[in-house]
């Protein structure tokens, strides 16, 4: 039993919650309506982005485990948790609705007032990109990004980029995937082309497929599936490692098996995480110019410049989407060895 009864305002501090909108405007004796609503959102925005980074955490931890099992509670919460992450992230692109019932002729009301405050000094949102995986070196705008942050501001993200992200995490968890490291997997398994040194019957056959599977102008993709499959002219930039892309290919392809649709489901989550930054980035980006057209913004960025540059190379899990580039009809996939088909069922592996 409690210690004592809870009641719904102290438990959620409402007192500290409703009495945290300080109207600049008024403060300068020229009171702006829509300032409250102004505050209010970036408010709960940063809510949700302790939401969001309280997700990512959880997930990591579970994640940077030495083994998981695909059929296990583990990967079942870290699907649940990103799935979470996935709606917030549809919350807060909706939320930006609500900000554009603000005029640009409401806004100038107290504008002014802000300088140099700015989004761009949320460290919550740069953490969050932070880890789940984008880099500095990958950033649009390097020498903006951590220019208006606070010194502890500064030093708590510096720490958390030294920290393996979710994506080194998610090459790790696919890099131990066991479809090709026991020979016993594939005692059964007929083979339909030659064999490549090195490489398992399996990617011998599979390349084979995919380029009689290609139309005389996509030709130049082959070149690209050997970079990306089997390391073929390596790429530094890259994040997936070769034996990750196999794994991650692979569970497109066979999804179907049951111990495949959790593994599936957390690619597919990646993909649509990034998929709503990106909306979140374009929307953010469209406010912006329908508000202050091609005015700096408060903090001194170029505003939707700055934006737009975001929007076009911040893509966290690009590597992964890229995928879909590879892939045959079902109807030519190479048949599973006996062994693996059994294992990829519900019995574990």
């Amino acid at each position: 039993m409690p210690a004592k009864e809870v009641h719904y305002s102290d438990y959620l501090q409402l007192d500290k919650i409703l009495h945290s909108q300080t109207l600049e405007s008024d403060l300068h004796n020229a009171h702006a309506h829509d300032e409250m609503l102004f505050i209010i959102i970036h408010q709960a925005y940063e809510l949700w982005f302790k939401q969001v980074l309280y997700e990512i955490e959880s997930i990591a931890e579970i994640m940077g485990k030495p083994s998981i099992n695909d059929n296990s509670p583990d990967l079942q919460t870290v699907v649940h948790r990103m799935n979470r992450v996935a709606t917030i992230l549809k919350v807060a692109v909706h939320q930006i609705d609500i900000m554009e019932t603000m005029t640009p002729m409401d806004f100038l009301d107290f504008r002014n007032f802000l300088r140099p405050a700015s989004g761009f000094q949320s460290w919550q949102f740069k953490l969050a990109e932070a880890r789940l995986g984008l880099r500095y070196t990958e950033r649009f705008g390097q020498e903006y990004y951590i220019s208006q942050l606070r010194q502890e501001q500064i030093s708590l993200i510096k720490t958390h980029e030294e920290k393996p992200s979710l994506l080194d995490l998610v090459n790790a968890w696919l890099e131990r995937m066991p479809f090709f490291d026991h020979d016993n997997n594939w005692k059964k398994y007929h083979t339909i082309a030659p064999a490549r040194p090195g490489i398992h019957p399996f990617w011998s056959d599979y390349a084979f497929l995919y380029q009689n599977s290609l139309m005389d102008n996509e030709r130049y993709n082959y070149k690209a599936f050997e970079q990306v499959f089997f390391g073929k002219g390596e790429d530094e930039a890259r994040r997936l490692s070769p034996k990750a892309c196999r794994a991650a290919l692979f569970i497109k392809l066979y999804r179907g098996y049951p111990v495949l649709q959790l593994p599936f489901q957390l690619l597919s989550l990646l993909l649509e995480i990034d998929e709503q930054l990106s909306t979140w980035r374009y929307r953010h980006m469209s406010m912006v110019h329908r508000m202050i057209g091609m005015r700096t913004g408060t903090g001194g960025s170029t505003g939707k410049d700055y934006l737009k540059g975001a929007l076009d190379k911040h893509y966290i899990f690009k590597e992964i989407a890229s995928l879909t580039s590879f892939l045959i009809e079902r109807q030519n996939l190479p048949g599973l060895s006996w062994e693996l088909e059994e294992k990829l069922g519900y019995s574990a592996m």
